[in-house]
């Protein structure tokens, strides 16, 4: 079952939740109100369900808010690495021009595995031995460049070319981290919670109502499915609905001037 199935069948195993929440919430306030009926609802029940509504609303938006801030961080750095290799590319034109065509070959598999890479990514284990493979084109690159600049026509390409290698190498480290960057289950598991919670108050304060507006009842469970789906999406943006795929066209390109 691949990701995106997965999410569906998550968001909507959460909305029936929620739907579950709102009839044990109504089957516990049946059950107090026929114990004790004479009994009202007190100021501080009502100030605590508020407290616990604001906290849920807090959270969501938060997390919302930390996914899309990392999604655009993301596809910030696709851009930052194209650039990279891109400056180093052009910084092989001071290397001896003996020492060019072998290196240059080099950067033209790198930037093929780099792409590889993250086409292979709902493949976890395909991604990772292709991640492996650009390490080994990474030392390539830097042992037969450094051996360039040892020589006497190269010495005055070293501060040229070595930094723009270091700044190329940097950013693959940089993107393989962000990928793996996520907030602690813990905090998806107290939004799962909260939610799940309040739609128990929900339920337990129209336990005695006559009628209950199913369509807004519905609706607010499905707006919350869609929500948590979103995020989650976010959250993974190789492997869902959202990606950022297509931002990996400045590396294409990139790739299609190298010849």
């Amino acid at each position: 079952m691949n990701f995106t199935a997965t999410m569906v069948l998550l968001a909507v195993g959460f909305c029936l939740g929620m739907l579950g929440c709102l009839e044990l919430g109504k089957w516990l306030g049946t059950r107090s109100a026929e114990r004790r009926p004479d009994e009202a609802k007190s100021k501080a029940a009502a100030t605590l369900e508020a407290a616990v509504f604001g906290l849920v609303g807090l959270l969501i938006a938060f997390t919302f808010s930390g996914a899309t801030s990392r999604f655009d961080h993301r596809r910030h750095l696709i851009v930052e690495e194209a650039n990279a290799i891109g400056t180093a590319w052009l910084r092989l034109d001071v290397l001896p021009q003996s020492a060019q065509p072998a290196v240059k070959e080099l950067f033209r598999k790198y930037l093929d595995s780099r792409l590889a890479t993250y086409a292979a990514m709902p493949d976890v284990d395909a991604a990772q031995a292709e991640l492996g493979r650009t390490v080994l084109l990474q030392n390539e690159i830097w042992k037969a460049s450094v051996a360039a600049c040892r020589t006497e026509e190269g010495q005055r390409a070293m501060i040229l070319v070595l930094p723009a290698l270091n700044n190329m190498i940097d950013i693959t480290t940089t993107r393989t981290m962000a990928t793996l960057f996520h907030p602690p289950s813990v905090i998806f598991a107290l939004m799962f919670g909260l939610v799940l919670g309040s739609m128990v108050m929900v339920g337990y304060d129209h336990a005695l109502a006559k009628s209950r507006s199913w369509v807004h009842i519905l609706g607010f469970a499905a707006l919350m499915a869609v929500t948590v789906f979103v995020i989650m999406d976010l959250e993974f943006p190789r492997l869902g609905v959202i990606r950022v795929d297509d931002f990996d066209k400045v590396l294409r390109e990139l790739r299609q001037s190298m010849g």
